[in-house]
C-alpha cells in the first residue's frame, strides 16, 4: 500500500505545485525544525506522504505517526513515543480523528503549536460519537460500518465520493480497498485533555469535506480561536492540498 499510495500523493501534490527540487535545507533561526502528523481514522501514515515530502526537501525532521487504531489512549500513547523522540520542539499536526489525539498528546511539554487538518477539535470530555450525533450525517458518516469485532471501515462503494472526491478516482477506490479500520471504541472515549487551551492553534478547513460537515469545521476552529486557512477540497485535502497544508504548518513552525 505505501509504495502505491506515496506514488499517487506524488503526483497529486506536483499537480498543485509542491516543493521545487532545489528547495533550501536550511531553516531561518528560531524556526520549529521537528513536525510530527498524525494521521486519521480509515487510512494509515502514508496519507501524510505528500505534505511530509515537502517540509522533509525544507529541511524539516518530519515524523508520522502510525496509529494502532484500537483505542483514543492506544493512538496517544503511540502520538506521545513520537513525540518524546524528538530532539526538540514540536509542531504537532492531526488530521480528521488526529485532531482529537493531538489535543490529548498536545499536553506534551515539547509541543509549541497545533495543526488541525478537517480535524475534531474536542473540549474535555467530548467525544466523536456524542460530536457526530449532535449535528446531521455527512455523506461519509452515513457510509460508516462496523464488522463482527467492531471496528469501523466506510463502505467501499461511497468511499471514494465522499472522502477524496478531488483525488482521482483511482486513488480513492485504492483507499477504499486499503481502509485501516478503527475500533469503535476509539470515538466513544472522551477527551481527557484539550491542549488547546494552552497551544496556539491553526486550523486548515476543508470547504468541500462530505466527512466532517465545513460548518462543524467552523465551530471547531472558532472554538479554539484558530488561526483559519480554507482550502476548497475534499476530507482528503491533506492529499490534494498538499502545498497549502505544507505551508500553514510553515507558518506554525515559524510563529513566535
Amino acid at each position: 500500500m505505501k509504495t502505491l499510495l506515496m506514488s499517487a500523493l506524488m503526483l497529486s501534490t506536483a499537480m498543485l505545485g509542491a516543493a521545487p527540487a532545489s528547495a533550501a535545507t536550511t531553516l531561518p533561526a528560531g524556526t520549529i525544525k521537528n513536525i510530527v502528523l498524525v494521521h486519521g481514522a480509515f487510512v494509515d501514515e502514508s496519507s501524510w506522504d505528500g505534505v511530509a515530502a515537502i517540509l522533509k526537501a525544507k529541511g524539516y525532521t518530519v515524523t508520522a505517526v502510525k496509529n494502532p487504531l484500537t483505542s483514543l489512549a492506544d493512538d496517544v500513547a503511540a502520538t506521545n513515543a513520537a513525540i518524546d523522540a524528538q530532539d526538540g520542539p514540536v509542531v504537532l499536526v492531526g488530521h480528521s480523528w488526529g485532531g482529537v489525539v493531538i489535543g490529548e498528546a498536545g499536553d506534551n511539554a515539547k509541543v509549541k503549536a497545533l495543526v488541525y487538518v478537517s480535524a475534531f477539535a474536542p473540549e474535555k470530555g467530548e467525544s466523536v460519537s456524542a460530536l457526530a450525533a449532535s449535528g446531521p450525517a455527512t455523506p461519509g458518516t452515513a457510509a460508516i460500518r462496523p464488522d463482527s469485532k467492531g471496528y469501523l471501515t466506510i463502505d467501499p462503494a461511497v468511499f471514494p465520493a465522499a472522502v477524496a472526491g478531488d483525488l482521482p478516482k483511482a486513488i480513492g477506490e485504492h483507499l477504499a480497498a486499503h481502509q485501516m479500520p478503527i475500533n469503535h471504541t476509539a470515538f466513544d472515549a472522551p477527551a481527557t485533555v484539550a491542549a488547546w487551551h494552552d497551544k496556539p492553534s491553526w486550523y486548515v478547513l476543508s470547504t468541500k469535506d462530505l466527512v466532517l460537515d465545513p460548518h462543524a469545521q467552523e465551530f471547531f476552529a472558532g472554538r479554539i480561536k484558530a488561526k483559519v486557512t480554507k482550502v476548497d477540497g475534499s476530507h482528503a485535502s491533506l492529499a490534494s492540498h498538499a502545498a497549502e497544508v505544507a505551508a500553514v504548518i510553515e507558518t506554525a513552525a515559524a510563529a513566535k
